[in-house]
């Protein structure tokens, strides 16, 4: 099974990935410096961050996930630094 997923960290800013392999405990590759730089050493603490599959396929190829993973970064603005940690595709200011 192909899924895109979307997770949402507690401030509220999501990330879109996606997963050739449906692995239950993959969160994705965000940035490591732009989701800590969000939180204090406090909100590390007692963190939680939701997974949601947003689209599911058990017939798309990789391509054809990769490109509905574009769109949906482009549809829900994740790309955009207000609103998520995805930096690709570049976000149109």
């Amino acid at each position: 099974m192909k899924v895109v997923y979307k997770v949402t960290y507690p401030n509220g800013k999501i990330y879109i990935g996606s997963d050739a392999t449906d692995t239950i405990t993959y969160v994705g590759t965000p940035s490591k410096e732009l989701v800590a730089a969000d939180f204090s050493r406090e909100e590390r603490m007692d963190l939680t961050m939701r997974k949601q599959i947003i689209w599911q396929s058990e017939t798309a190829t990789d391509v054809e996930m990769r490109k509905k993973e574009i769109e949906l970064i482009r549809e829900q603005r994740s790309n955009d630094p207000i609103v998520g940690y995805n930096r690709l595709p570049k976000h149109k200011k």
